[in-house]
């Protein structure tokens, strides 16, 4: 199973465009600290791979990827499909960049569907356009596609809903399954990656997936609970945001550092010292045998 780091930064990336804080500023002055939208790249056959959420930077995350660039034929294109974690404008406003293709799937839990088709009618919209096969992961793992020697399964991880699709009503179907971990093993191998660009919990479900993973990659946007308010840019903590922090009582570092596989963070929000690859916390981490993901990382498993 062949994995490619497509991006990992959490919303408006590094730096975000409207942001003057140190994170940013240093981004602008060192470029070697960009980092894009979180996304992977994943193979699934020859010629054939699939993207883990569709990134507002989708069109420069393709060209920066060789095996994901378009040919031998004018029009074809190795991108096959999406596969997505939850229904936020980060991970799925990439889809609408992609309408110039004679078609693509999207796998997706219901309610992000749902919000999907209904609320930002992307359905409607791309239909003169392309394509677009609708798909819902089920209750248990699935293949990716026909001869992919993939399976996938989406793990709920979070009740939070995208802000365009707060006013649902609380009972909707699959409520719990706005935000999903993604359980991706090979068939002929039996390796496991489990991908969490964002969590609000660790449940028991989600550590016995970690616990059977060869590689886990989990929600690393902010290094302790009090970032959000100590940098001013929200008034609640991380964890009230919906993402557990690295660090403190409610982080996840003691968990990952723990598990039997390779453990890394991606989703790294702006005002996260970890932007910063000479900032003393990436030591910290080290001494717990974890890593922090980079853009055009590959992950071979």
């Amino acid at each position: 199973m062949l994995l490619q780091v497509l991006g990992t930064a959490a919303g408006g990336g590094l730096p975000q465009w409207n942001c003057a804080c140190p994170g940013c500023t240093g981004a602008r002055a060192h470029p070697h600290r960009r980092r894009r939208h979180a996304s992977l790249a994943l193979r699934a056959g020859d010629g054939r791979w699939y993207l883990v959420n569709a990134t507002p930077d989708i069109g420069d995350q393709i060209e920066d990827t060789p095996a994901l660039r378009p040919g031998p034929g004018p029009r074809q294109t190795p991108v096959a499909g999406i596969l997505l974690t939850d229904a936020e404008l980060d991970h799925t406003l990439g889809i609408a960049r992609l309408r110039e293709a004679d078609g693509f799937d999207v796998l997706a839990t219901r309610p992000v569907r749902h919000a999907l088709l209904d609320r930002l009618r992307l359905g409607t919209t791309l239909a003169p356009y392309t394509s677009v096969r609708w798909n819902e992961f089920g209750t248990g793992p699935r293949p990716l596609a026909p001869d992919s020697g993939i399976e996938v399964q989406a793990l709920p991880v979070s009740a939070k809903r995208p802000r365009y699709a707060a006013d649902l009503p609380p009972d909707a179907p699959g409520q719990d399954a706005w935000v999903s971990a993604l359980l991706l093993r090979s068939t002929t191998t039996g390796r496991r990656l489990l991908y969490a660009p964002a969590l609000a919990r660790w449940s028991d479900t989600f550590q016995r997936a970690a616990e059977t993973a060869d590689c886990v990659i989990v929600d690393g946007t902010f290094w302790d609970d009090d970032e959000p308010v100590r940098t001013g840019i929200s008034h609640r903590t991380a964890t009230g945001m919906g993402h557990l922090p690295i660090t403190g009582p409610n982080g996840t570092a003691h968990r990952l550092g723990r598990l039997p596989g390779r453990g890394l963070y991606t989703h790294l929000n702006n005002t996260n010292p970890l932007g910063d690859p000479d900032a003393p916390q990436h030591r910290l981490l080290r001494d717990q045998g974890l890593e922090v993901a980079a853009d055009r990382m590959v992950i071979e498993l």
